[in-house]
């Protein structure tokens, strides 16, 4: 008999599941979750059942999104999943792998894994070695998109989401716009999604393209001609929960995919990101330079200030103009990375490397200041002008200082 506190409920597709794959269990009872009203069962299958009708390839929102997918990549060379496969070859049974019962997409796979995919993988490879255990799942039925983001993020909290995971799963369901502008510009190539845990110089992160367009707007909305004299603090955007800034800018700007000026930042600083890569190509495969030369556009520090100068200048065409043409030098470092890596003040730690490694708020103010700089005359990122932007931001930090004093005097 149940207890006096759960639930006996009745879905069609729980009583289809129940006949075709005949758990362990003889009557699993088909429970609600009331956070989200989610319905699931807990229940074993035997391997070969599970493997033959599941599957780990899964999107978040198998209408409107189909072909982006919100589960992470198998590490394979990670110790434990390592450990994982020798267990189930030994006959470990598993328990708690979260799937949804599902025939509306891909109807031969119904049972679609969402949590434990690693647990999965080594089912199937011991199977195939002729170990069919039965295995637990908590199994939920009917889910809408909302309910389904919820399962994720719970399941994959056991195996610590990723941040850059959880940021692509919350933009998969506000919609597919930002990948979409993404895509357009030529930050992400055609079909590509955003990227689940960041590798240098590797896929963008969902981080990355908001830090982008926010300090493109927060430099539209201040004064080129006050520039010098008020705070120009680049920001990044939060990542690994929810950001309020990105949803305010999103509610009060309805236009903001279709804003031409933005779509325009957006394929210069590729051109930017591209000549980057391109000088350092060669001297790259010989080994002759730092690594991260290459990728330095892709620093956070240089993305949130280059878009936010590009933002400051959007009614200024001439800078503006001087300030994408930072590409355009054929075959060279526009960002000339070795002048940054020495770039440093009196104030700074021994162990400070240089402009563009750090993404504190004293390397994007000082990295506004030097796009701003070399906007003035487009010359180029040089020792000097490294050195008169370091410069200008302190004496900005000094100024803003006495203003503070002044205005508590």
């Amino acid at each position: 008999m149940p207890g006096k506190n759960a639930e006996i409920i009745v879905v069609a597709p729980f009583k289809e599941f129940l006949v075709e794959f005949k758990p362990l269990e003889a009557n699993p009872l088909l429970l609600v979750d009331h956070c989200t009203g989610a319905k699931y069962c807990e229940c074993h299958i035997a391997a070969q059942m599970l493997i033959k009708f599941g599957t780990t390839d899964v999107p978040l929102d198998p209408e409107d999104q189909s072909e982006y997918r919100a589960n992470r990549e198998i590490v394979e060379n990670a110790p434990a999943y390592e450990q994982m496969l020798s267990d189930a070859k030994q006959g470990r049974t598993f328990s708690n792998i979260v799937a949804e019962y599902n025939k509306d997409f891909d109807p031969d796979h119904p049972i679609k894994i969402i949590g434990g995919q690693h647990r999965f993988q080594a089912i199937r490879m011991a199977l195939e070695e002729g170990i069919n255990k039965n295995h637990g799942l908590k199994l939920y039925f009917e889910l809408n998109t909302d309910q389904r983001l919820d399962v994720q993020l719970i399941s994959n909290t056991n195996i610590a989401i990723s941040r850059d995971l959880f940021d692509r799963m919350q933009e998969t369901v506000r919609g597919p716009e930002l990948r979409d502008w993404c895509q357009k510009v030529g930050l992400l190539q055609n079909g590509k999604d955003f990227t689940d845990r960041r590798v240098g110089g590797g896929i963008i992160s969902v981080q990355l393209a908001r830090t982008f367009i926010l300090n493109y707007f927060a430099g539209k909305s201040i004064d080129s001609k006050k520039f010098k004299l008020i705070d120009t603090s680049p920001i990044l955007s939060v990542t690994g929960q929810r950001d309020v800034e990105w949803e305010k800018l999103l509610s009060e700007n309805s236009k903001i995919w279709s804003d031409i000026k933005l779509e325009k930042a957006g394929k210069e600083f590729v051109r930017l990101i591209d000549a980057q890569r391109a000088a350092f190509s060669k001297q790259k495969s010989k080994g002759r330079v730092p690594p991260d030369y290459a990728s330095k556009a892709l620093n956070m520090a240089v993305v949130a200030a280059w878009s936010y100068v590009a933002g400051v200048l959007n009614g200024n065409e001439i800078r503006l103009s001087r300030h994408y043409a930072l590409a355009d030098a054929p075959g060279k470092d526009p960002l000339n990375a070795a002048a940054l890596a020495s770039g440093k003040h009196k104030t700074d730690p021994e162990n400070y490397r240089g402009l563009g490694y750090r993404t504190d708020a004293k390397e994007r103010s000082r990295m506004a200041e030097l796009f701003f700089l070399q906007a003035e005359e487009g010359k180029g990122i040089t020792k000097a002008s490294i050195d008169v932007a370091i410069a200008e931001y302190h004496a900005k930090l000094a100024i803003l200082e006495v203003e503070k004093l002044k205005a508590k005097a």
